[in-house]
């Protein structure tokens, strides 16, 4: 509050000054003014050309003409988001991209009076062109003693090559006011103050409202921790290798809120959010995960993989020990935690909580007020590399041959018989050293050689069908179906391996959020127009949605691993699964039961009328079939 005061004085002052100054000589402060006010609207123009330039390299991936060519309706996204700048000062808006011929071209128009996608618009290409050549952004000007006219030109780089150029106009009348009110002296000053003040008033609000709109949207609103949103963005930013994952519940909170209200809760639920606070560093997060869950990711360091543990023992130690306190009544609570010492062993982070609250709701199972861990060991047996492979690494592979598949069997549970195969991708080490997919997908996802190992994946898969006869299915995640390059590699395969496709099953991983559900329908229908079976994998854990079966062309349902290993001790698995079966039954699609372990799970499986199964128990993977 004192700083905040701070800077309203020095604002105050730095005004009055400006008047005193005005005051001696009007004419240099007209000229100071008029660039001041330049200033500050190329600022502005700047950084809404950033936010225009981060949107679209969050929708496009490499080259923006191609990408929004045939999406309208991405184009209209971006336009009406681009819409909201034009204003009395920033008069166009517009993207613009250079043809073959070194002609200008629209991409996006945000203006009220748009032109079209791909219409050709004449500009002084001397600026232009050196947008393109230098990689920097040029500001035009066309100064008035009466106004100001400037058109702001910002590169849009993929790959470091300049594909694209935001283009912002504006303009302000601001400086004729300032040149007439000069000749009554008596009004200047007071024309001025109120400019400034009404400037800054707004360049405030609008500061202050975006913060206080951010902080609010990745808050929790009760405890003051991070909420999912902010969960959503920190699982994209940072390697998953450098942290492990605390999950906590609080024990008997449904007691709680019936012995003394829903606001003793609320009151337990922030203390114990305070509690924790205090014994992670600025390093760790931590995240409101559902109604008294938290969720913690612990910063390691090497040779850590004892810290979460012991951080997760101080806090139950803490929240054991410590009294709440509620209308004069002392409540104790103790809470229950899992952990996931090793997230980077698993297929996605999604799988790595889930893994954590597993291991949750077997502390609960033992008695709850306890900390239980396990650490994940490759059940493949395969001698694999500890660390995490480069891109170059990765391409070297490819080019040498060095990505190979596994293969395990899918036996049909009524007939006893194997119904197909699954795809597991693995790659060789130059040693001979098998190394499993986590230590290299996660690096290569979203490059162009991302691109290279689908593909080497599919050519892969259709030798393998085309020498045994057999069916087998790949697994691709709904990002890849809405990616244009991965899906254009697919529909380029299903086409050169045509006679092949029957025996072609796409599983897709159910742990990603099933977004632009149109398009991927789509999508999907015209694979399947290839005779190209469609799986969902992993369904009943994630983002489990059962508008999926309204959404996508869907012949196989995998029920997931965690709700099939448990079946022949959980009842409440048991219930789910039989659920999942009935419906997915009823709408005529296929089930296969992964995780099947032992022949207590298989038997349950054949009771339970599962078309299909797939675990150690029937067969592990191998490197062929």
């Amino acid at each position: 509050m004192k700083q905040t005061s701070k800077i309203y004085i020095f604002v105050f002052l730095s005004i009055v000054f400006a008047i005193i100054y005005l005051f001696f000589s009007t004419n240099k402060i007209q000229q100071e003014l008029n660039t001041n006010i330049e200033k500050i609207l190329i600022q502005q123009a700047k950084s809404f050309a950033k936010n225009i330039e981060a949107e679209l390299h969050r929708h496009i991936q490499k080259d923006p003409y191609l990408e929004l060519k045939d999406k309208p309706s991405l184009r209209a996204h971006l336009e009406d988001s681009m819409s909201i700048i034009v204003n009395d000062f920033f008069k166009y808006v517009f993207v613009l991209y250079r043809d073959k011929s070194g002609n200008y071209r629209y991409l996006l128009d945000g203006s009220p009076d748009k032109g079209r996608f791909n219409q050709r618009l004449n500009v002084e290409k001397r600026y232009w062109d050196k947008v393109y050549s230098t990689h920097k952004a040029v500001v035009i000007k066309q100064n008035k003693l009466e106004s100001i006219w400037i058109s702001y030109l910002q590169p849009v780089l993929f790959d470091n090559k300049v594909k694209a150029v935001v283009a912002i106009d504006f303009s302000t009348e601001l400086p004729a006011s300032i040149y007439y009110a000069i000749e009554p002296l008596k009004h200047i000053f007071l024309y001025i103050f109120i400019s400034i003040g009404i400037l800054l008033t707004i360049l405030l609000y609008q500061t202050l409202l975006s913060f206080k709109n951010k902080k609010e949207s990745i808050t929790d609103a009760l405890t003051q921790t991070y909420n999912r949103n902010f969960l959503r963005e920190l699982l994209g930013k940072i390697n998953i290798a450098e942290y492990q994952i605390i999950m906590l519940d609080i024990d008997y909170f449904k007691q709680i809120n019936d012995s003394y209200g829903h606001k003793a809760g609320d009151v337990i639920l922030t203390k114990t959010a305070q509690l924790i606070a205090q014994e992670i560093r600025k390093d760790d997060y931590l995240i409101r995960f559902g109604g008294e869950e938290f969720l913690l990711f612990i910063k390691r360091g090497k040779n850590s993989k004892k810290l979460a543990f012991e951080v997760a023992q101080r806090i139950r130690k803490k929240i054991e020990n410590t009294p709440f306190e509620y209308e004069d009544k002392i409540i104790r609570i103790t809470v229950s935690i899992g952990i996931t010492c090793e997230p980077e062993h698993f297929k996605s982070i999604s799988l790595a909580i889930k893994h954590a609250d597993e291991m949750l709701y077997r502390a609960k199972r033992e008695g709850r007020n306890k900390v239980v861990s396990k650490y994940i060991q490759d059940t493949n047996q395969v001698q694999a590399s500890q660390q995490s492979k480069s891109i170059n690494e990765v391409k070297e592979a490819i080019e040498e041959d060095r990505i190979i598949c596994y293969f395990q069997a899918i036996v049909d549970v009524n007939e006893n018989k194997i119904a197909k195969y699954e795809a597991l991708a693995r790659m060789l080490d130059k040693d001979g050293s098998v190394v499993l997919p986590y230590l290299f997908l996660d690096t290569i996802i979203h490059t162009n050689v991302y691109n290279d190992f689908t593909k080497k994946i599919l050519e892969l898969v259709f030798e393998k069908i085309k020498s045994k006869k057999v069916a087998i299915s790949v697994n691709l995640n709904f990002s890849d179906i809405l990616d244009n390059t991965i899906y254009n590699i697919i529909l380029d395969e299903l086409q050169s391996h045509k006679a092949l496709t029957q025996w072609l099953t796409i599983e897709l991983l159910e742990y990603e959020v099933l977004e632009e559900v149109s398009l991927i329908q789509e999508r999907l229908l015209k694979i399947k127009s290839f005779g190209v079976t469609i799986a969902l994998d992993d369904f009943g854990s994630g983002f489990a949605n059962y508008t999926v079966f309204q959404t996508l062309p869907l012949d196989i349902l995998k029920i997931d691993g965690s709700l099939i290993k448990n079946i022949d001790t959980s009842e409440v698995s048991y219930k789910i699964t039989h659920s999942i079966v009935i419906l997915a039954r009823e709408l005529g699609i296929t089930t296969v039961a992964e995780f099947v372990h032992s022949k207590e799970v298989l038997d349950i499986i054949q009771k339970l009328q599962i078309d299909q199964a797939q675990g150690f128990y029937l067969a592990k993977p191998s490197p062929d079939i």
